[in-house]
């Protein structure tokens, strides 16, 4: 078991590094990408900015899970946790033409559109994860 654990180490590490990455670097462009910053309003109390962003966090968590538990190399990893990234950008901009008071609503703490974006980004998620075996 010891040697195992030993051995498997640098590569449980070197894809749980690229994983976090791949998250800093999908947060950091999603609170760009929309017209607000979820991290100020959730510092500020807003609950429907936490909600909204936790499910686009989670929705793009589990394609990068699942890619990490198919894939064969790093390179994978890093191609579509990007792949994931532009589609849960693309989850947020349809919702938000479809809801076009989307931009005022989560500011303003309205829940019920925080929601369904939050809903939307975890379904396209999962879907995303299903389509990304090999």
């Amino acid at each position: 078991m010891l040697p195992k654990l030993v051995s498997t180490l640098p590569s449980f590490i070197a894809y749980f590094a690229v994983a976090v990455a791949l998250l800093a670097a999908f947060l950091l462009i999603y609170v760009n990408v929309t017209p607000y910053n979820e991290l100020v309003l959730i510092e500020q109390g807003n609950t429907a900015a936490a909600i909204s962003l936790s499910g686009a966090l989670i929705g793009f968590a589990m394609p990068i899970a699942n890619v990490i538990a198919h894939s064969d190399s790093l390179a994978d990893l890093a191609a579509w946790g990007a792949i994931a990234g532009l589609i849960q950008l693309l989850t947020y901009l349809v919702v938000r033409l479809t809801l076009p008071r989307l931009a005022v609503d989560i500011p303003s703490g309205k829940i019920s559109e925080a929601t369904l974006l939050a809903a939307l980004s975890v379904v396209i998620g999962l879907i995303n994860a299903a389509c990304m075996t090999y």
